[in-house]
């Protein structure tokens, strides 16, 4: 090392001139004598080596040191070099010979140095600069680096034959002798001029071609023939940006206080993406252009911008019988400024001098600032005439007034855009159409605010027209009216009883019928109030509470109640066929005195009339779907879906089927009420209060893709206040405080060498097939193969036989399920084993019948399931149910089991909680443990993992297999199969 940072040293910057690419810099450490001086020891700094000086430098050295090592010649010239073995000094040399030289390189060579230059010099104010000696001395010659700038002055001396100019610089208030001394100009982009060993920059950045010519000349002469062209181009604009002395011509200036307009112009929707970048981007109706003017006198400009877009003064040039006069207008930028912050305090940001809204927010936007832009005094204009139109501008006022009737709302609105009233059938009609603009009766052209389509297009959709003066609001649509009742949208006039209704702790206690034989806990008879309360308003409702709370109970307590209120009516009870005997027993049980007639089986009689004997149906939805032409006649008292999501799919035949179903009132039992989407949701509502969320295009287009394709929580949480009154949700932990504790452990469990060898042979297979095809054929053909591979790495992660018949060795899996279930047995416990792959259970079940340990089982072709349940629930020697989660996941009872076994994991969260919920329910005593069985390193562990972050959404919607396989993007698919 040559410097020693240990002792006093300096860094400076030396100029050097390179033989082909100009002046460059360089930095250096220099190390000082006992006296401080600059000695001759010294070496070049780097950013490689700056560190070991840190102690002589500061944050403005580190970034000089940076530039200047990105302007070495081996460094600039990379970019432009071919791969090859050429060394830069060669490359130059090729580049610049007269043979074989690269026009095109060279300008592009010198401007990026130019451009590092330009941020180079204002750096090294404050720091030593150098002239770098012919022999590297690289502190030859000091150059004093001044931080005040010079000016310069313009001269133009107009003769009878010719008009000489000439500029001349000042600095510090004196004439700067600048010219014939050797000076030179380091950079030209703007100017820095060394000259007597001083760096000299100048006001408003100055152009340093401007100076070139006079470094070593007096003057320029313009031939009287070229004086037309060279006034209008060169001195319009040289009197525009700088001072200028005319002899010979008039400069007149003009200066003042601006008047600030607002102007608007128009673009079709769609193309202000480049203008306005990303947000203007998916816009497909019009664009309002707003652009920020100052009027000075007859003329007016646009923003000063840093682009040097409107960068300043004007300049007019007239020329009248060879006499030349230019007017040139001074603006005061503070006060032009001031109207942009004004105007930024609104949100009016501009960019590139102008700023862009969509139509229907741009002219709200003027109606909303009306005032504050008359209090600033800035006025609005229309530039030109747009399509053909002139548009109104000024506020638009809607207020909207909804008063309870006896049946229904009746909705009156007043209207007004400035000083016409405008009837609300028409602003309604025009909103549902989705058009933003209609003709006011003086011919002006009226825009509808954006916010009316955001907070008003759902309640125009829910409206319905009697008359052409009627418009009316279904009673179910009470929460929504609040709802924009408190969002100060709408005045909402109620009865105090149906004020009730939006707040359930109001609700009061209902008297339980006499018929009814049992206790209802505290939760359960505040369902029954809610049931009561529907019933008293005609509303229909869905019961969501969880599994195992008691929802058929408190039904049965409400249909005691109607037999008792209105006998002779009867009531259908639609569920799937599973249930059927279920329903029957909890009816015998808790209401004996209700008839009830079972219509299933080959040998039903198909005569509905025959229900009028009945108090309570119970029927199967196929049977609902078989039958519906003969039950689509019979009128009910209430008809009463139990697990409801059957009708999810609102196109579905048993959607439709109980759809034509006739009665006075309407009910829907389910634990998870939205399964796969949100329009899950709106089939089982639009079915016990039709109408509700409107019709399916309308509930797409207002709540299904805004909810599940753009996240938005506002929608999310308008339709959550929508349907709040008519679903009734308890989850156990906030209402059975006296179910005891549930515990969920993960089990992981270790491949055996053979499993993990047939694992990975099958991954191999599927990643190749699938991530090798993804940029090829795209996602939608690799669907199908993609769900098929993860199928099987799912089941040889339970065991290969699943795959394999052939497979002859052992399972790490099933090694851990069947040590446990013989530790649960040995204990005493009762435990359920559920797997959604039968054959994975008909491996369990092979392990029973060797050990010869009793069990129960149940499946989808399994015909006694009662009977499966009883000898599980009733038989102490019976310790383990083998169950199948399509067959076993609803409709039991299994409160004797202590233990649930989840052998594999399952796509759907909501599922597992109900097989969970078979044992974990009311009328169970013990703590309920659950273990969770997932294979080490497979595709099992992947999925959990991406769960939890794909069901995010509003917390609220439950993924089903194919809406998971929609949601993964290719860096998911390549994370399962890695």
């Amino acid at each position: 090392m040559i410097v020693n940072s240990d002792q006093p040293f300096q860094l400076v910057y030396s100029i050097f001139s390179h033989e082909y690419l100009g002046l460059l810099f360089e930095s250096f450490v220099i190390q000082l004598d006992e006296k401080g001086r600059l000695s001759l020891a010294y070496q070049n700094i780097s950013s490689a080596n700056a560190n070991e000086f840190d102690s002589g430098l500061d944050k403005t050295d580190y970034e000089l040191i940076k530039l200047m090592d990105s302007m070495q010649p081996e460094v600039v010239v990379k970019p432009y070099m071919k791969k090859g073995n050429v060394r830069p000094k060669d490359f130059l040399q090729k580049v610049f010979d007269p043979k074989t030289e690269d026009k095109t390189i060279q300008e592009l060579l010198f401007k990026n140095i130019e451009i590092k230059r330009s941020k180079i010099l204002p750096l090294l104010i404050g720091k030593r600069l150098f002239e770098m000696g012919s022999d590297g001395n690289p502190t030859w010659k000091e150059i004093k680096v001044h931080a005040e700038r010079a000016t310069v002055i313009f001269h133009f001396d107009k003769g009878e034959y010719n008009t000489q100019y000439y500029p001349t610089v000042k600095f510090r208030g004196a004439k700067l002798n600048w010219q014939h001394k050797g000076g030179y100009l380091i950079c030209k982009e703007p100017a820095w001029l060394i000259v007597d060993e001083q760096l000299f920059h100048f006001e408003k950045g100055i152009d340093g071609k401007k100076l070139q010519p006079f470094l070593n000349k007096n003057q320029i002469m313009i031939e009287r023939r070229f004086e037309p062209e060279y006034y209008r181009k060169f001195i319009t604009g040289l009197i525009t940006q700088f001072e200028v002395q005319a002899k010979g011509f008039e400069i007149h200036t003009e200066q003042g206080t601006p008047e600030a307009l607002l102007a608007f112009s128009e673009l079709p929707g769609g193309s202000g993406e480049d203008l306005f970048g990303e947000e203007m981007e998916n816009i497909t109706e019009d664009i309002i252009v707003f652009e920020l003017r100052f009027k000075y006198g007859e003329f007016d400009f646009g923003i000063i911008t840093a682009e040097g877009e409107n960068s300043g003064n004007s300049c007019r040039f007239e020329e009248n019988n060879g006499n030349y006069t230019f007017y040139k207008t001074v603006r005061t930028v503070q006060v032009e400024k001031k109207f942009e912050t004004i105007l930024k305090k609104k949100g009016m940001v501009f960019i590139h001098g102008k700023f862009a809204l969509p139509k229907t927010k741009a002219f709200e936007w003027l109606g909303n600032q009306e005032d504050y832009l008359d209090e600033n005094k800035i006025k609005v204009v229309q530039r030109g005439s747009l399509n053909g139109k002139t548009y109104h501008i000024g506020r638009a006022q809607i207020t909207i007034e909804v008063n309870e009737n006896i049946d229904w709302f009746d909705v009156k609105a007043l209207i007004k855009f400035g000083v016409y009233l405008v009837p609300f059938a028409k602003i309604r009609k025009l909103i549902i159409q989705g058009k933003t603009e209609f003709e006011l009766p003086n011919g002006e052209m009226a825009v509808i605010p954006a916010s009316w389509f955001v907070n008003y297009s759902e309640l125009f959709n829910f409206i319905e027209e009697r008359s052409s003066e009627e418009l009316v609001l279904r009673k179910h649509h009470l929460a929504f009216a609040r709802e924009l009742q408190n969002g100060e949208l709408i005045r909402l006039n109620l009865s105090l009883k149906l004020e009730r209704l939006r707040n359930f702790d109001a609700i009061e206690d209902y008297v339980l019928p006499q018929s009814f034989e049992g206790t209802l806990r505290p939760y359960q008879q505040a369902g029954y109030n809610w049931l009561r309360f529907l019933n008293e308003y005609q509303f229909g409702g869905c019961l969501a509470d969880d599994m195992g709370l008691g929802k058929t109970v408190q039904t049965l307590a409400l249909l005691a109640h109607e037999k008792e209120e209105n006998p002779g009516f009867t009531s259908l009870l639609v569920m799937p066929t599973s249930l059927i005997y279920n329903w029957e027993l909890e009816a015998r049980k808790f209401t004996p005195e209700l008839k009830i007639l079972v219509y299933s089986g080959t040998q039903r009689l198909k005569d509905p009339w025959k229900f009028r004997g009945y108090d309570i149906v119970l029927t199967s939805y196929g049977i609902v779907r078989l039958d519906i032409d003969i039950l689509k006649d019979f009128y009910f008292n209430y008809v009463i879906l139990d697990e409801s999501q059957a009708i999810k799919n609102p196109t579905s035949n048993i959607a439709l089927a109980v759809n034509k179903l006739k009665s006075k009132r309407r009910l829907i039992l389910t634990g998870t009420p939205v399964e796969n989407g949100t329009m899950d949701l709106w089939s089982q509502m639009n079915f016990v209060n039709p109408g509700l969320l409107g019709n399916q295009t309308l509930f797409k287009k207002q709540y299904l893709l805004p909810i599940e394709k753009q996240n938005d929580k506002d929608k999310a949480s308008r339709l959550h206040a929508m349907i709040k009154p008519f679903i009734l949700r308890r989850l156990k932990s906030q209402v059975a405080k006296d179910l005891p504790e549930k515990l969920t452990n993960i089990k992981y469990s270790d491949m055996t060498p053979a499993q993990e060898k047939v694992y990975e042979e099958v991954k191999s297979y599927y990643r190749e097939k699938i991530i090798g095809e993804l940029a090829s054929t795209g996602r939608g053909s690799q669907q199908f193969t993609l769900l098929r591979g993860l199928t099987q790495l799912r089941q040889i992660a339970n065991h290969p036989k699943l795959v394999r018949e052939d497979y002859k060795d052992e399972s790490g899996k099933l090694e851990d399920i069947t040590y446990m279930l013989q530790e649960t047995i040995s204990e005493d416990h009762k435990v359920l084993v559920f797997s959604q792959f039968v054959r994975h259970l008909s491996i369990v079940r092979e392990f029973l019948d060797r050990e010869g340990i009793p069990y129960a089982y149940l499946d989808g072709a399994t015909k006694d399931r009662q009977a499966q349940v009883e000898k599980f629930q009733n038989n102490p020697s019976v310790k383990v149910f083998l169950i199948s989660l399509k067959a076993g996941g609803v409709g039991l009872n299994l409160t004797k089991a202590e233990y649930v076994f989840l052998l594999d994991p399952w796509w759907n969260p909501a599922v597992e909680a109900q097989a969970i919920d078979r044992a974990h329910r009311i009328g169970q005593e013990n703590k309920v443990i659950i273990y969770k069985f997932i294979t080490r390193g497979s595709v099992e562990e992947k999925i959990m993992a991406l769960q939890d972050r794909k069901l995010a959404l509003a917390g609220e919607l439950i993924s089903n297999e194919e809406s998971f396989m929609k949601s993964l993007d290719n860096e998911d698919i390549r994370a399962l199969l890695d």
